[in-house]
């Protein structure tokens, strides 16, 4: 520290003294004494006076990092009219002034009171003012300078980044540039060496070198292998001063990769591989897996597989899993153990990507032996064909032989076959199988117009193995035979117009007819169409056989009448070509119509003509209208008397007629007084005392006696029957038959019982009728059947 205090008083000492001798020079050239001057006429004889600079001062340095324990002089003020008496008082102002820089106001020296820094600030820019002590008059003009903070080697060079990361190609030539690394240093570069660098490599040699001047990195081996060494790591040092002893250093690290270029070709890690596939296997198994490796990366090391040769390139093949890059055997037929039991295939291995630089290290590609073995399997019996047809006529008998099918077990075991139909394919068990040797036979007759083919499936499975087992179709045709006789084609009716005996025939056929046979065309077309033998020679119509298989039928005479016969029917027989041939008789109908002059139809009615003869249309529409209007008024008296609900009047005095009244309601009998009320019973109209009857209309009104009514509101079903019938006896407007009146109200611990006569003649019943005798004439029927009772039991 002391040393350096020495060094930097030295230095601002010689700082000062180098630049006094400039500024002196500059002094004797400009300033001139503050109190005298020199006089210049000017414009109109005027005399201008330009009084001196009095200032004595220097441009001042001040070394940076300054640590001594006093502050840096830095350097001097002083004015030539200052005479050393304190008057004059000099003033600091500007960049620093008072806290970086302070002056004395009595002597003019300037000090730094605080460590610079060059790399903070370089320079800073005063001014300085001489003035009156006592009245702060300014002696001087203010006058401006610079304080300069003078470099020393205080900072180490830095690079731009602590780490690098760089990339070349593996085997690159010597001096292939990898990367440049560059440095900077915050000293002055125009001040002495403190800021010249050189660039030198600590770690990395001898595969890397740097250059010193500008700090690129360069390859110093040649055929760098990055399968042997990928990644490098090298440190670079940038040191100022030149690189001389003293200077200050920085380094930092590059770490180098080398990329991958297709320096190696493929190879097998041996020359033979043993695979097994099973005879079971289907086509596009995978057999077994080759991989050649290659120490590149990337595109550089992909590798695809070929087969080149071998007796198994018809049955194998091989692709490429460019993941795992492996080449894949897989099956490309299915292959048979007892045919072939081993196959030999030679596999190739090549890049895909070459690089015509290093063709020269031989060619990028290998082979391989693959032998591949045939594994014996327990394979499912094999029909001798893919599918079967088989033909059967139609109603042929049960148990008619209609095929044969045929398996057997390509294993060399040969197990025995047993055979079976698919049931889900012969819902209707039209066929069964014979489970040894396979013929199939039919269980029931078939019909061809029902089903022409049938689809079975029929399975052929090993005896000591159910689970081996294999499918065929078979296809089943029912051949025709004929045994439909042919028919109308449709429901055929004929029409002619009546005429006169004097009208000529006409040519034309009546109605022109075709057949239709369910059979077969081998056994239905040609048709031939005839009458029957025993009216071969009708008179009234002929068939005339077209041999289109259509046919004709014409009149053989005219004169035809709706009067005589309006409807003929016409038995024609049809036959097929079929051997042997069959027939059928279909009747035709042929109606007699009246036709207008041009032979149009009017009508086929025999009924319409009759009643054509006797009453017009009009006469017609009069009748039915009369029908008609009849029916309406029936429905209104009907409708109306419904209505009404009136009974019908008899006058028979035998007559009994009942007037039944019933209500769906039961209660408590007497003792409940509150579940219903009696006034229900009563009829509406009576309540106002006078009750008319329904059944005949009454010569004068009847009043009967207030006293005889009982109250409204009564519960006593006695009274109120009691009253009833007395007004039922002494009302002169009854008619002379009995009027029953039937109430459905029944209760509990009822004294009088049930009024009901359904039950009584069934049931053993203790009820006392003898009362009836009491209740007058109107009730003498009822009095005889029920009164009697003892009078019954004892006769019986």
């Amino acid at each position: 520290m002391k040393e350096n205090y020495c060094l930097q008083a030295a230095l601002v000492c010689l700082g000062m003294l180098c630049h006094s001798q400039a500024f002196a020079t500059e002094r004797r050239s400009h300033l001139r004494p503050s109190f005298h001057g020199h006089h210049e006429k000017g414009k109109e004889g005027q005399v201008l006076q330009r009084s001196k600079r009095g200032w004595v001062w220097n441009q001042f340095f001040v070394i940076e990092e300054y640590t001594g324990p006093d502050p840096v002089l830095v350097g001097r003020l002083h004015s030539d009219i200052d005479s050393g008496d304190g008057n004059i008082k000099y003033i600091l102002s500007g960049e620093g002034a008072g806290t970086i820089f302070v002056i004395d106001d009595k002597s003019g020296n300037i000090h730094a009171t605080k460590t610079l820094d060059r790399e903070e600030r370089a320079q800073y820019t005063l001014m300085a003012q001489a003035v009156d002590r006592d009245t702060n008059r300014p002696l001087e003009p203010p006058s401006e300078f610079i304080v300069k903070v003078q470099d020393i080697n205080d900072n180490p060079p830095e690079f731009l980044h602590e780490t690098y990361h760089a990339n070349v190609p593996e085997r690159s030539n010597v001096g292939t540039s990898v990367i440049q690394v560059t440095a900077s240093d915050a000293d002055d570069p125009t001040y002495g060496n403190s800021a010249k660098l050189v660039y030198s490599i600590l770690e990395g040699q001898p595969y890397f070198s740097v250059e010193a001047q500008t700090g690129i990195i360069r390859t110093a081996l040649p055929n760098m292998d990055r399968e042997a060494k990928e990644e490098y790591h090298v440190v670079i040092q940038a040191k100022d001063m030149g690189g001389h002893m003293g200077g200050l250093s920085g380094t930092t690290k590059v770490t180098i990769t080398l990329t991958d270029v297709n320096d190696n070709p493929p190879k097998f890690p041996q020359s033979v591989y043993q695979m097994s596939v099973s005879e079971a296997a289907v086509p596009g198994e995978e057999v077994g897996r080759v991989k050649a490796k290659d120490p590149d990366i990337g595109e550089n090391g992909l590798v695809t597989y070929n087969v080149v040769d071998g007796d198994g390139m018809e049955l194998f093949e091989i692709t490429t899993d460019y993941e795992t890059q492996e080449g894949v055997v897989k099956l490309k037929k299915p292959v048979d153990f007892e045919t072939k039991r081993a196959y030999s295939l030679k596999v190739e291995a090549a890049n895909v990507h070459i690089d015509p630089k290093f063709i020269s290290n031989g060619p990028f590609k290998d082979t391989v032996t693959v032998k591949i073995a045939v594994e014996d399997a327990d394979e499912p019996p094999m029909f001798l064909a893919p599918s079967y047809i088989h033909e059967v006529q139609e109603n042929a008998a049960a148990g008619t032989v209609v095929g044969r099918v045929h398996a057997k077990d390509p294993d060399a075991a040969n197990s025995p076959i047993r055979y079976s139909i698919d049931r889900h394919t012969d819902l209707d068990r039209f066929f069964t199988i014979n489970p040894e040797d396979g013929f199939i036979k039919t269980t029931k007759p078939l019909d061809r117009e029902e089903t022409a083919w049938l689809n079975i499936s029929v399975f052929a499975a090993e005896i000591h193995n159910r689970h081996q087992e294999a499918k065929v179709p078979v296809a089943i045709r029912v051949l025709d035979v004929n045994d439909n006789a042919p028919k109308f084609a449709a429901p055929y009716e004929g029409f002619i117009c009546e005429s006169d005996q004097t009208k000529p025939l006409s040519n034309q056929p009546i109605v022109t007819i075709s057949a239709d046979d369910k059979d077969d065309t081998a056994n239905g077309p040609r048709f031939i169409f005839s009458l029957p033998p025993e009216i071969i020679h009708n008179p009234n119509f002929t068939v005339r056989d077209n041999r289109d298989n259509t046919a004709g039928v014409y009149a053989q005479r005219g004169g035809f009448s709706r009067q005589k016969q309006d409807l003929y029917l016409l038995p024609i027989v049809i036959s097929d070509g079929g051997i042997p041939p069959m027939s059928s008789t279909n009747t035709l109908t042929i109606k007699v119509c009246g036709c207008d002059v041009n032979g149009a139809l009017l009508s086929c009615n025999a009924e319409a003509y009759i009643l054509n003869a006797g009453l017009s249309t009009g006469a017609l529409i009069a009748i039915l209208a009369c029908i008609v209007i009849l029916l309406v008024i029936v429905v209104l008296f009907v409708t109306l008397r419904r209505q009404k609900k009136e009974p019908l009047i008899v006058f028979e005095e035998e007559d009994v007629r009942e007037n039944i009244i019933t209500y769906d309601d039961e209660g408590g009998g007497e003792e409940d007084t509150e579940a219903f009320d009696i006034a229900t019973l009563q009829n509406p109209d009576g309540i106002n005392g006078f009750i008319p009857r329904k059944d005949i209309k009454p010569e004068y009104q009847y009043m009967p006696r207030p006293g005889l009514r009982p109250a409204p509101n009564s519960v006593d079903v006695d009274d109120f029957i009691n009253t009833r019938i007395q007004e039922a006896d002494n009302d002169p407007t009854a008619p002379p038959y009995d009027s029953i009146q039937i109430y459905g109200y029944e209760g509990r611990g009822s004294v009088a019982g049930s009024l009901s006569s359904l039950e009584s003649a069934t049931t053993d019943s203790d009820l006392d009728y003898d009362y009836l005798q009491n209740w007058g004439p109107r009730f003498k029927k009822l009095a005889d059947l029920y009164g009697s009772k003892d009078t019954f039991d004892d006769d019986s």
